[in-house]
């Protein structure tokens, strides 16, 4: 038979120099299979954030106009450190610590209820010179769990059963982040699990039904009040633009002059006459996008774009290559993440949606955000690395 045949001569074959045999290991290593274009995106995104933090900022700290630069430099050098650390062991590992770690920040989550309260919410745990923000590392926690329940074989699309344990999975986070009160990291929550049923083919009756049910949820929670005044105004504000502009409107106002200043090629770094005289609130977190656009015009918001758009699909691109439907879902869930939050951020700047307090990743000065963001990209990159090892 010619396989055997084959083997019978394979001695020749075998007969290989050392150095051969040391570049055959070599070809195999994970390393060697990395998307240096997600990588290179990444830290393109992450330099231009901070050139418009830098921008915005260097004002706001007299005799230190760094301040804000470093602390998101010290945080870059964390995520470099965890994203090694993720990438130094196969990601298909998780599958069996996932359930553990969504409890070990549900405890988080609950603790944060035991700490001062800061600009009027309880979001952040100190420990020592450290503080992290615990909501948003649930963000990567719910899309490990929730990847991990879709590719076991128990996930039946036709089956409530299989619909309602995913949401069982979501609403504990949602709820205790919904107290905190962070309305904008909930919706990210709803999004990433509304995604994922989604693309696992999920019954769209059972689809549209936990949709309507956030729908009559959002209803009632103004009905009872159960939402804090300053985000009923700021819905307001997105519903009737152009009043109360003394109040949260003037944040929509502001932002929307800015962006609307910048024209085509903007007015320039460090030129920005609505960011310098702080006209724009929160233009380092919420509203940076507004900065991009006065300072850099349509043309530098453009790159910006198209840099998340390239992210995206490179991400998109990892999913469909993933050695397993496991990791497919991990980067499916990961893309869903940044892509509603990059959305909802930019949308709410131009006054196309509510100001829900979403950052705009790897631009929003924010320790934990960016973090988070970097593990993600981590967990992308060990996906793309080990798309041909063995299961």
């Amino acid at each position: 038979m010619p396989t055997r045949l084959g083997r019978l001569h394979a001695p020749a074959a075998t007969e290989r120099r050392p150095s051969d045999e040391v570049a055959r290991r070599l070809s195999g290593l994970p390393i060697r299979h990395v998307d240096w274009t997600l990588l290179a995106l990444t830290v393109f995104l992450i330099g231009f954030g901070m050139l418009i933090q830098y921008s915005a900022t260097r004002g706001d700290n007299p005799g230190n106009p760094t301040y804000y630069v470093m602390r998101t430099a010290i945080n870059f050098l964390l995520g470099l450190i965890l994203v090694a650390g993720i990438l130094s062991f196969d990601y298909r590992r998780l599958k069996v610590a996932s359930p553990f770690i969504y409890i070990t920040f549900l405890l988080a989550l609950l603790v944060v209820f035991l700490t001062e309260a800061a600009m009027g919410s309880q979001r952040w745990i100190t420990l020592g010179p450290l503080s992290f923000q615990p909501s948003e590392y649930c963000k990567l926690v719910l899309i490990l769990v929730l990847a991990n329940f879709f590719s076991d074989n128990r996930w039946e699309p036709d089956s409530f059963r299989s619909f309602i344990i995913p949401v069982a999975w979501t609403l504990p986070y949602m709820i205790l982040v919904f107290l905190q009160p962070d309305l904008g990291t909930t919706l990210v929550f709803a999004a990433i699990l509304l995604g994922m049923l989604y693309l696992v083919g999920c019954r769209m009756r059972y689809w549209f039904s936990f949709l309507g049910a956030g729908v009559l949820g959002f209803a009632l929670g103004f009905a009872f009040h159960l939402f804090k005044p300053y985000q009923v105004e700021r819905f307001t504000a997105f519903i009737k633009q152009g009043s109360n502009i003394k109040g949260v409107g003037y944040q929509l106002m502001q932002s929307k002059i800015a962006i609307g200043s910048g024209q085509l090629v903007g007015k320039g770094l460090m030129k920005g006459t609505q960011t310098n005289l702080d006209f724009i609130p929160a233009h380092h977190t919420d509203f940076v996008f507004a900065v991009v656009g006065e300072e850099l015009g349509l043309i530098g918001a453009l790159i910006l774009i198209t840099a998340f758009c390239l992210l995206l699909w490179r991400g998109v691109r990892i999913a469909n290559s993933a050695r397993d439907f496991y990791g497919t879902m991990i980067a499916f869930g990961i893309v869903i993440m940044l892509a509603f939050q990059m959305i909802v951020n930019i949308g709410m700047t131009i006054g196309i949606m509510p100001i829900t307090g979403i950052p705009l990743p790897f631009i929003t000065y924010g320790g934990s955000n960016l973090v988070v963001n970097m593990m993600a990209i981590g967990l992308l990159t060990n996906i793309y690395m080990r798309r041909f090892s063995q299961i």
